[in-house]
Formats: C-alpha cells, structure tokens, sequence
C-alpha cells in the first residue's frame, strides 16, 4: 500500500494536527497581545452583520478554530439565525466572505450577475494540485469551451444509450454482488460498493475504459483510495483557519501536504495511462470512439480565437479534464445514493412507495418487452417514477452531493437582500444550509418527506434551482443533472425491487453518521448493510 495512504492511522493525523496548531500558535502568539488589549478596553464588540463574533485583526479566528470539526452544522445554525439568510465572516489571513443561503441572492449570483462571479483565482488554487484548469476549476474562455465541448454528450440521445450502459452494470455487476451479500449474510459497506459502480460506469462510458472496481472479489484499490485522500485533503485546504498554513505546509511539503501530493500524482498516473491508452488505439487503426475523450482529444481542432488554444493540445489539459468528470460522475451520484439508501432504512413506508410505484409500472408492461429480464427499466420507465424521483431530491436538499460553492466578486456588488459584496470577496451558497432553513422550506424542513415533491396527482413538481441548489444554475448548471437522475433512479429502482437493506444493530445505535469534509458529502466510515432477498412480485 502506497505510503500516503497512512493518512488514515490515527497516529500520523495526530502528528499532523500537532505539525498544523504549530503554525496556528506562531500566529496568535503574535496577535494575542492585541486582542486581549481589545477584550478589555470593549469585551462586548460584535460585527454590525450576522454571523461569527469578530475582533480586529483576527476576525473571526478563534470562533473558527472552536468550530473547525463541525463547520457544516455551524455555518447551517448561523445562516438559519439570520434574518436574511446571509452572514459575513472575516479572518486572519483571508478574504471577506459572504455566505448565503437565500434563494434571492442565489440567483443573483449565479445567474443574473453572473459575469460578476467567477470561481476566481483564491478558490482555483484551493483544487488546482488535483483538477488543474479542467472545467470545474477553470473560468472565462477555456471554462465555455470545455463546457461546449462537453455539452454534446448530454443530448437526450446520449441519455438513452446511458440507460443501457446502466443496466448492463447493475445487471451484471451490483446486483450479483448484491445477492452473494443476502446468501451469506455478510455485511457490505454500501458506500463503496456505490463508488465502485459510478467509477466503472463514468470510465466506461466517458473514456472507454473498464477498471473493473466492482467485480466480485472487491479488489483493494490504491486508485480509489487515492481519490479519496485527494478529494478530501484538498477540501480540507479551504477549512482551514489561516489559509496561510496549509500553503506553508505545500511549500514545505510536509504533512497533509505530502500525503495530499502523492494521492494526486496517483490519480494523475491514471489518467495519463487512459489518455496513452487511446492514442496507443488510434495508433493501431482502431475505429473512432465516440465519446467524451475523444471530443476533448478532438479539441485541437476547433477554429477557436483563443491565445491559450496550445493548452487544449497538451496532455495536462486532457489529464484534467478526465479527472474533473471521473470525480464529477464518481463521487456526486454515489454519494446521493449513499444517503438516499440511508434515510430509507429508516422511512419504511417511503421505501414500500417507491416499491409499489416500481412493481405496478412493471405490471403494465407487456411480458416480451421486459427483454427476458422482469425488472429491466427503460428510458420512459424511469421517467415515469415520479415517487422515486421526489424521493431522491428529498434526500439531496438534507445531504446535497456537493455541500456548498463559492465564487468571488470582480466588482463591488449589492446582493437583493442589501449585503455588501466588495471586489475581491468570496461569496459562498450554502447547499447544505439551504436544505434546513424553515424560511424556505417550512417548519418540518429537518424532517425526510417526499410528499412535499409532488401534487395531488402524484406528479413530480420541481422545486427553483436557486431554492433547490444542489444542481446549481444559471450558466453553470450541472450538465450531468439527466443522467445522474438516470442512473441513481435505475439503481434504486433495481435495489428496492430486489432486495432490504438493514443497518447493523450497533451501526443503528450509533446515531447520524457524520459528514467528511470532502469535496462530496461522503460518510466517514462508510455505510455498512445487511442484505436481504425480496421475492420479485409485481402487482396487477
């Protein structure tokens, strides 16, 4: 097992903690005169917006620093106590940062003043080491060009053929895995059987390739694990109090910094060894793929009057934009699905829905067009399950896939509710706050309820993107949003037709898993399971 991978023994995080609070003490030792100067003179200063107590010069540090382990729930109890939605927060070493969870200012953001919020240099140098200028980290001219080139994969003709891709893989690869789990009686960690299969999948379909993650014996893999270390120290990057320390630490290459590296030149490996592997098959006179590589790998050729257009030939480009979509359709999808399967255990009576609206639409399909397969769900099938579909945005607005998103201001701006935006700051949607504010949800808004999705007819009614963020929007709205859709509907569908989930007696005493600080809401721990067999019965 490669050396990084240490990260995970409790006795390297614990050298790493003590390597970080140096750093944090060489600061505050310098500025604690100061404040404590200024606790004395007024012990009773406040910011004139809402959020974090603030002091001069360290702003709010040390309110950071108390709540560095559980920032989500507290940028959620700040926002949802805020008569705006929206509170500021400043400190040591960083940008003035507005953080919102107000569907008004979303909009604004995202859309009406788009132009005016780019992701911005602070924050692009955050996941630089891992997605380099791929189009999740990238702005201007190079991110509408990947975006253009993109686009062309997700037409309704593409989704179509993506529902095949699907069920090949969960009928060859979850599904037997699935039973083997309910025959034995052994316990599964859902969370990476859900990785496994996204990775397959976007691999597949995207560059062609098959690194057969999810066959039967679960091989360990030093690539996923090193996905995970990547993601989630780069995350880590952004949380930290000074942002000053972890760029010391990257200099210094030391720590989390050092683990971190040698996780991205892991995944940076892989994706060379894809993109040779295509040109080693144009090489050889094998007839043209069509898919998302090949467009990029195509690039070159578009007549575009860009100065950078010699970026788009280089492999750095290509390695970039193979990760971007790999995290894009690896971890987003498998995390919404993770947390999805986990409200279900324990909201019976929404799985029993999802299972009646899926066995009676299978009921009314003629015996010769279920291909032999009773459970093989088509395009219009999927479409069709409108229950199962209000219930997996349900679970997204409580565990959105991607937690928040930040941008930063090119020119002084008022946001509609009156907050001041400076040039230069960095303005953050919340996803996860959003999903708990009562202003926008009402007061059961902490409580998993799928019924607040669909009308009297038991249609599906979609929600704003600027309410419902998890998709972002404006110009930047998710490409992928069908067939994520697609893909989590058909794996659901699938797993609740088939088979129960339990959680395991002491996993179901623990309480709510918690969230890692990951670019992704991943469950620290994993997910573990028992499965159990359905018998397969559709009614009439």
């Amino acid at each position: 097992m490669e050396e990084y991978f240490v990260l995970r023994s409790p006795m390297i995080q614990r050298k790493d903690t003590i390597l970080m609070f140096s750093f944090y003490v060489l600061a505050i030792l310098v500025l604690l005169g100061f404040y404590l100067v200024f606790l004395y003179i007024n012990r009773e200063f406040r910011t004139v917006n809402d959020g974090p107590s603030q002091y001069p010069l360290v702003g709010s540090l040390f309110a950071f620093w108390r709540n560095r382990r559980r920032q989500l729930e507290w940028y959620a109890q700040m926002l949802s106590e805020s008569p705006k939605q929206t509170i500021v927060v400043e400190r040591l070493g960083c940008v003035r940062t507005v953080v919102t969870a107000n569907p008004e200012n979303v909009e604004h953001i995202v859309k009406t003043q788009f132009d005016n919020y780019p992701k911005g240099e602070p924050f692009t140098a955050i996941l630089h080491d891992l997605l380099g200028t791929g189009i999740f980290n990238s702005d201007g001219d190079a991110w509408k060009l990947q975006r253009k080139v993109a686009s062309y994969e997700f037409n309704t003709h593409s989704i179509r053929n993506f529902v095949l891709h699907v069920v090949e893989a969960v009928t060859d690869r979850l599904v037997p895995i699935l039973e083997e789990a309910s025959e034995r009686g052994s316990c599964l960690d859902l969370q990476d059987i859900l990785q496994r299969f996204a990775f397959d999948n976007i691999c597949k379909v995207a560059f062609g390739v098959d690194p057969a993650f999810l066959d039967g014996s679960l091989p360990v893999s030093e690539l996923s694990q090193a996905f995970d270390v990547a993601t989630e120290l780069s995350a880590r990057r952004s949380a930290e109090p000074i942002s000053l320390v972890w760029k010391i630490k990257r200099m210094l290459n030391v720590g989390s910094e050092t683990c971190l590296s040698r996780a991205v030149e892991t995944v940076h490996q892989f994706a060379m060894d894809v993109i040779l592997q295509r040109r080693q098959e144009i090489a050889s006179g094998a007839p043209c793929k069509q898919d998302l590589l090949s467009r990029f790998m195509a690039l070159a050729n578009i007549k575009a009057d860009l100065p950078e257009r010699n970026t788009y030939r280089s492999e750095e480009f290509l390695r970039d934009s193979i990760i971007s979509f790999v995290l894009a359709g690896r971890d987003t999808t498998s995390a919404a699905l993770t947390w999805f399967f986990w409200l279900l255990t324990s909201h019976p009576h929404v799985e029993e829905a999802i299972h009646k609206e899926t066995t009676r639409l299978m009921a009314l399909k003629p015996e010769g067009k279920r291909d032999g397969n009773p459970l093989v769900f088509s395009y219009e099938d999927l479409r069709s399950m409108h229950y199962l579909h209000a219930s997996i945005c349900e679970s997204m607005r409580l565990y959105p896939p991607v937690l928040f998103d930040s941008r930063h201001a090119l020119h002084n701006d008022v946001l509609p509710d009156g907050t001041f935006v400076g040039k230069g700051n960095r303005v953050t949607y919340h996803q996860y706050a959003m999903g708990r504010m009562e202003a926008i949800w009402g007061a059961d808004c902490l409580q998993f309820k799928p019924e607040r999705w669909v009308n009297d007819d038991g249609h599906f009614v979609p929600q704003s993107p600027f309410k419902f963020a998890v998709f972002h929007g404006g110009p930047r709205t998710c490409l992928g949003k069908d067939m994520a859709f697609i893909q989590m509907k058909y794996v659901a569908a699938t797993v609740i037709s088939m088979f129960r989930l339990r959680r395991p007696t002491e996993y179901s005493a623990a309480g709510a898993p918690k969230l890692i600080h990951s670019l992704t809401a991943r469950m620290k721990g994993g997910f573990p399971v028992v499965v159990e067999k359905k018998e397969v019965d559709f009614i009439s």
